[in-house]
């Protein structure tokens, strides 16, 4: 597994430390010491045993070739993959792209993460760095690199505030605002709390009718440019929507109006083609500010106004889950629990229950009748 050679040149006498990697290339390093050397490839040899050993040569490997390598060999959606993609092309590779990978500190990484901060979303800023810190905890975990630079790094504070859903009034003067070929996507999507990508890969033989029901297992993404069908967004998107008469009525009316192309689909743009969300956006915002919708409402309102709802008809959180696909009620409730009679609201209705105007009448008489 190794051995320390004495060496002379020049008068001069190192020592070098030989030993071979576990992929069988050798290396070696060379010390004034015999001591030294034979500390050394002690060390090597321990890390070895417990496969520790890091390469002190991939280190020097470049960060942008291993974030493609590492992209390539990812299993993603297609819709994932080009999301990684746009990110790592327009905001990691400008940073790292160049530099080895041991080199980058963990300094380095605060200031990337400072200088996106400057332009994007809190949120966004967060997820352009969990792909970073993927990457580097790849290469720790491939034995390029002893430890990651993501340590102790400072991402922006995402402030979630409270969603304030939408009023039935305002639903209906969105619908009213956009071009009449959309009118039905907005009530459907208020009517049954589709998403935009689900609600734009709907089609015909998606809706049953006769049992007033819808099945959502895929939804419209973009990729490489250009929209086509893909998975739901998680597991549990994949689910049936109950549809009410309003939307299906609003349905059959577009249909009419505009039978669905050879593909299928119920919403098409102006040219019977896939809706794409950036085409869409243009069409979506003169409409809110037409419908006097609060300032950057985006078409997940409807989504929002279909969960509130629901609430306020008295849906469980269970249902109210199921509905909307999501994976777990505690994310339903983390979007959704304000909307919910708090604690204080169901004391007051439980005592007024069991201590209803009724009896206060007979404590009334009774008090009476003692005076």
């Amino acid at each position: 597994m190794g051995h320390v050679e004495k060496r002379r040149r020049n008068g001069k006498v190192t020592w070098r430390a030989r030993y071979r990697t576990p992929d069988g290339t050798e290396r070696s390093q060379t010390f004034t010491t015999q001591r030294d050397a034979t500390r050394f490839l002690d060390k090597v040899r321990g890390d070895l045993v417990r496969g520790e050993y890091i390469d002190p040569t991939g280190g020097r490997q470049i960060f942008g070739d291993y974030a493609k390598a590492w992209q390539a060999a990812q299993v993603h959606r297609p819709s994932t993959a080009a999301q990684i993609e746009s990110h790592m092309k327009n905001h990691v590779r400008p940073f790292f792209e160049s530099r080895p990978l041991a080199s980058i500190r963990p300094s380095e990484v605060q200031a990337f993460v400072r200088q996106l901060a400057d332009s994007l979303a809190p949120a966004t800023v967060e997820v352009v760095y969990r792909y970073v810190s993927t990457i580097f905890k790849a290469a720790v975990d491939d034995r390029l690199i002893a430890r990651t630079p993501c340590v102790g790094v400072k991402l922006p504070k995402i402030e979630r505030g409270k969603i304030e859903p939408l009023a039935a009034e305002t639903v209906h003067a969105l619908a009213a605002a956009v071009p009449d070929r959309y009118r039905a996507l907005v009530i459907l999507a208020a009517g049954t709390g589709l998403r935009q990508g689900e609600a734009f890969g709907l089609t015909v033989d998606r809706v049953d009718f006769l049992r007033r029901q819808l099945r959502v297992d895929r939804q419209l993404v973009l990729v490489r440019s250009a929209p086509e069908f893909g998975p739901p967004k998680t597991a549990a998107s994949r689910r049936v929507v109950p549809l009410p008469s309003v939307v299906a009525d609003a349905l059959a009316e577009h249909l009419a109006r505009y039978p669905a192309e050879p593909t299928g689909l119920i919403f098409t743009s102006e040219a019977g083609r896939p809706i794409r969300r950036t085409r869409f956006s243009e069409i979506w915002r003169p409409a809110v500010e037409l419908a006097k919708a609060p300032e950057g409402t985006g078409f997940h309102a409807l989504r929002h106004f279909y969960a509130s709802a629901l609430i306020s008809q008295g849906a469980s959180v269970k249902v109210v889950q199921e509905r909307l696909g999501h994976a777990s009620a505690v994310e339903t409730l983390n979007t959704y629990s304000h909307l919910w009679p708090d604690d204080e609201d169901r004391t007051r209705v439980a005592i007024d229950v069991v201590l209803g105007s009724d009896r206060r009448h007979q404590w009334q008489r009774a008090g009476a009748a003692h005076e």
